[in-house]
């Protein structure tokens, strides 16, 4: 995002200068990330108030711990920018600077979040009330239940937070080394703090955006868009497939989710400076049910977070389960009505068919809605940009970001980024919670 199209520090309206405020005085800073998510001020002051209660209110886990823990979520996805910052404010609580040579100098108790980090990263379908009794019986080490919530939260907002970091190409701070303005690939440079230094550098001449596309194709991208989605209005009204057709829709929507990815999809090998803080750097994500691996499909009717995954969090880690649900219900509701140069737009069909597409490459279905509608409304560039911002980040192109939605203003793909990390999060949040639920039945 070019930096003359983000708001200045100084041009903004009282709302956004309370918000501004309130951010400098949680977090001592007023960083690129609110300054993007300005974009969209109602989000922002949940997403404020909900990671400051998570990082500085009264909570089960010791500050430094609550930092650890977001630079062992943030390394996972080779965030450099994250991880710096929560270098620096681990350090400004108090926490011990040897701890910041990689996982094994961490005591024990936090060595063993290791795994639950990398499955919840990568492979959130993987997790089982095994893992949960792993860490809640590991006698001296052991985990609370409620500190285990705490961290599980953390680790899935910040698994999010590095979606949107690089989702949205954010740099470091202007103050910071290498940080200049908002110059994509995110974190292709380094901020404030060498101990964790690290990321790969994309070559610049790779991000050469989709500029040599023509101004009518693009908008006429948009009016395809459009009529396809009065169409799919017109057939809703008409005709209700049945159950069967209905669950072979998601099947064969889920599978082909597996064969979705970019062209440019090289692996990226961490920096050992990122890595050293998770082990088995090799882990990563993978599809369902390549290797003949099958993962079963998560019924939302069997296991949901408003029925089930709110209480649980809410009876274990006060508060948090309200704020959660909040930023939640916010992100997948919020409108302006608009769609690039069209106002008055009812756009409820295509932020459903976004949110329930990342539920779906994750295993997770709503009986009561038709997976032939993502085919009709997320087109294949679209589709890639989402599922590398939501599983692999790290990956994530100028290219990409500027080859979806052509016509589209950035504050509406800021605003497509947030309905991918909360879509994300929740999901993270559901295989974990379920599993915590089965371990205490």
């Amino acid at each position: 995002i070019p930096e003359k199209e983000i708001l200045q520090v100084g041009s903004e309206d009282a709302q956004m200068h309370t918000l501004f405020a309130d951010s400098f005085a949680a977090l001592g800073r007023l960083d690129n990330i609110t300054l993007v998510m300005v974009f969209h001020p109602q989000y922002l002051e949940s997403f404020l108030k909900t990671q400051h209660y998570l990082l500085q209110m009264d909570g089960p886990l010791p500050l430094h711990y609550r930092h650890y823990i977001g630079i062992m979520a943030a390394a996972r996805h080779q965030c450099s920018y994250l991880v710096n910052l929560h270098v620096n404010d681990f350090l400004h609580v108090g926490g011990d600077p040897k701890w910041l040579n990689g996982l094994e100098n961490a005591p024990q108790k936090l060595q063993n979040l290791g795994e639950l980090n990398k499955v919840l990263a990568h492979r959130p379908w993987l997790i089982t009330k095994e893992h949960i009794e792993g860490l809640l019986k590991a006698e001296e080490h052991s985990w609370s239940l409620a500190e285990l919530v705490h961290a599980v939260v953390l680790l899935t907002h910040y698994h999010s937070l590095a979606s949107f970091t690089f989702g949205c190409g954010i740099s470091p701070e202007i103050h910071c080394d290498g940080g200049h303005t908002f110059r994509p690939p995110s974190v292709s440079n380094y901020c404030i703090c060498d101990i964790t230094n690290g990321n790969h550098s994309v070559d610049e001449t790779q991000v050469n955006s989709a500029g040599n596309v023509s101004v009518s194709d693009s908008f006429f991208e948009v009016e395809a868009l459009m009529e396809k989605m009065r169409q799919l209005q017109e057939c809703r009204d008409e005709e209700e497939a049945s159950q069967e057709e209905m669950a072979s829709r998601f099947e064969i929507e889920k599978r082909e989710s597996m064969f979705v990815f970019s062209s440019d999809d090289e692996e990226v090998t961490p920096a050992r400076d990122v890595s050293r803080h998770f082990e088995d750097t090799s882990y990563g994500y993978k599809d369902f049910s390549r290797h003949g691996m099958h993962v079963p499909t998560f019924r939302v009717q069997d296991y949901c977070w408003e029925d089930h995954g709110y209480s649980l969090v809410n009876r274990l880690y006060p508060d948090v389960g309200q704020l959660i649900d909040e930023k939640f219900h916010i992100a997948y509701n919020l409108t302006y009505n608009t769609m690039a140069m069209h106002k008055d737009v009812d756009t409820s069909m295509l932020r459903r068919a976004i949110w329930n597409y990342i539920h779906c490459m994750f295993g997770i279905r709503y009986d009561d809605y038709d997976y032939g509608e993502i085919n009709q409304l997320l087109d294949r560039s679209f589709k890639v940009y989402i599922k590398t911002v939501v599983c692999t980040p790290e990956k994530v192109t100028k290219r990409m970001y500027d080859s979806f939605w052509r016509q589209f203003k950035h504050s509406e793909k800021v605003h497509v980024n947030l309905l991918l990390i909360e879509a994300r999060m929740q999901a993270e949040l559901l295989y974990a919670l379920r599993a915590i639920t089965r371990y205490m039945t």
